[in-house]
């Protein structure tokens, strides 16, 4: 299993487009709805969704990376 990187939020939620961009792995919309396309896990469940809120401890797996969220 890979090692998670922690992403930090500014309050208690945030969309999986806008996380997918804060961690780098997406420059724009565009790119993030691309690659939901593509196949993004959140908690192990695919999800094609790009304004899915998540949550401190939700954990998204994208591009062979896996992302925790943390507050």
């Amino acid at each position: 299993m890979q090692a998670l990187r922690d992403v930090r939020i500014e309050g208690e939620t945030i969309r999986l487009a806008q996380l997918l961009k804060l961690a780098g792995i997406a420059q724009t919309g565009g790119e993030s709805k691309a690659l939901l396309a593509e196949g993004v896990r959140v908690n192990g469940e695919v999800e094609a969704r790009r304004g899915r809120k998540l949550r401190p401890g939700d954990v998204v797996e994208a591009v062979g990376e896996s992302l925790r969220v943390t507050a």
